[in-house]
């Protein structure tokens, strides 16, 4: 049988994983210099923390992890019940009690309100970890992959909406992609739902309008007709969806619009405060009022984020928002919260597209020892390990082989030097360092060595 991976993963090479791991430590570092602190949770929840947390579109969504014992025979027919039970969307412990993580939100609202009582609140924490999705794979969507999420857990200041967008703002920065931060306020969404009949219509308006970008504005039409929205009520959507201009501009035409409904006026003065913030932080910002902009995921409750590329065909880059009760759907009320997320695997495709990963990022091994002789291996253990103690990545060949072959492994990993030690070197406590870019040969003694090829 031919050896194959699931569809929708991946597996990643030296090359892939050192333009990752850049990608990653940039997220990193930045997340901790704005005080956020690592946290990992499992791979696996419980079916129950996870299912109902993300709507019915993300419920199906969710990988669930089959119990143990299901091919005793005595349980046939009940195993087969509980199997039906499951294919029509429901959770049921005879057949299954985990689930793979959907993402990283709702395990840290698990998390928090586990331990909240030991937490120093706000709880600021970054989390990068892969999560599995049953999505139908395609360019940029894969069924595994890696978030990076930072949250704020424990207070429902302004202050965090600010410094989420400064995150982005420098994140991407360093990583040289130009990008958009796009902002909405489901409060504002809210206030969209009681224009057009009542509250209870907000989930099904924010799912449709998040299709948007996906299916057009038609499909989202007859979505809305199908949800049973009269076509005045549709109208409504699509001429607050198409409400254009500047920032300025698009907040103005929503006072008109809000301006007898409470929660209407609370979202435009939320994103006019987080705008006003964050200009004056960054003189050329990169934040865009987005009616269209849902983000179809029950729990958020003001401020939500969407990131995009600019000269790039690709979908969001990340997102997220505010999200006042969610440790509530856990039994533990009043902790609000806040997070935004980094699609790594999309930042990968964005800038590779671009060329955006900078020079020298390939760096791996700095110098390749030739394998002359037992004696002479033996000799240069001790060489190399003195230059690994100063930091410089090095290989001994495996065998005594002839030089042309060692040269060929040498130029296939792109090793750039070679160091060549035989019994006239051991004797005379020096080396042969070659540079193989330019082909030219220097001996130089071993206390030499880590300067030379550090260089």
């Amino acid at each position: 049988m031919k050896p194959s991976i699931p569809q929708g993963t991946r597996d990643f090479s030296a090359a892939v994983l050192r333009k990752r791991n850049f990608i990653l430590q940039t997220i990193r570092s930045v997340f901790e210099t704005y005080g956020f602190e690592p946290l990992e949770t499992p791979a696996m929840e419980n079916t129950e923390t996870l299912m109902g947390k993300y709507g019915e579109e993300g419920d199906k969504l969710i990988f669930k992890i089959l119990n143990n014992g299901l091919n005793n025979p005595d349980k046939r027919e009940a195993v087969m019940q509980d199997f039906n039970a499951v294919l029509e969307g429901k959770t049921n412990k005879g057949i299954t009690e985990r689930a793979l993580r959907y993402d990283l939100t709702i395990p840290f609202a698990r998390y928090v309100a586990m331990h909240h009582g030991q937490l120093t609140l706000p709880f600021k924490r970054y989390q990068i970890q892969p999560v599995w999705r049953a999505d139908r794979p395609q360019r940029g969507r894969y069924r595994e992959f890696w978030q990076c999420d930072a949250d704020v857990a424990g207070s429902a200041a302004l202050l965090h909406e600010v410094e989420l967008s400064l995150i982005y703002t420098n994140v991407f920065n360093k990583l040289n992609i130009p990008v958009e931060i796009h902002i909405n306020n489901r409060k504002i969404l809210g206030a969209l739902a009681t224009i057009c009949g009542g509250e209870d219509m907000m989930i099904d308006i924010t799912i449709a309008i998040d299709k948007l970008d996906k299916i057009g504005m038609e499909k989202v039409k007859d979505e809305l007709i199908g949800k049973g929205l009269t076509m005045e009520q549709v109208d409504t959507v699509e001429s607050f969806i198409s409400i254009s201009g500047s920032n300025e501009e698009k907040l103005v035409q929503l006072d008109e619009l809000f301006g007898t409904i409470p929660g209407g006026q609370e979202g435009i003065a939320e994103l006019r405060t987080i705008l006003a913030s964050v200009e004056k932080m960054n003189p050329s910002p990169q934040m865009v009022v987005d009616l269209s902009l849902a983000r179809g995921l029950n729990y958020y409750t003001g401020t939500i984020f969407e990131v995009k590329a600019l000269g790039v065909q690709m979908g969001s880059i990340g997102g997220g928002g505010r999200y006042d009760d969610l440790t509530g759907l856990f039994g533990v009320k009043g902790i609000a919260g806040v997070g935004i997320s980094f699609g790594v695997d999309r930042i990968y495709d964005v800038m590779d597209e671009l060329n955006a990963f900078p020079e020298g990022i390939q760096k791996g091994t700095t110098a390749l020892f030739f394998n002359t002789g037992m004696e002479e291996q033996q000799h240069v253990l001790g060489v190399a390990e003195n230059l690994r103690k100063s930091g410089i990545a090095c290989e001994i060949y495996h065998e005594a082989a002839k030089f042309d072959k060692q040269f060929k492994y040498a130029e296939r990993k792109n090793i750039p030097f070679v160091v060549i030690i035989g019994s006239k070197e051991m004797e005379a406590g020096t080396a042969i360092i070659k540079t193989l870019a330019s082909g030219t040969q220097t001996e130089v003694r071993l206390d030499e060595m880590a300067k030379i090829l550090a260089h």
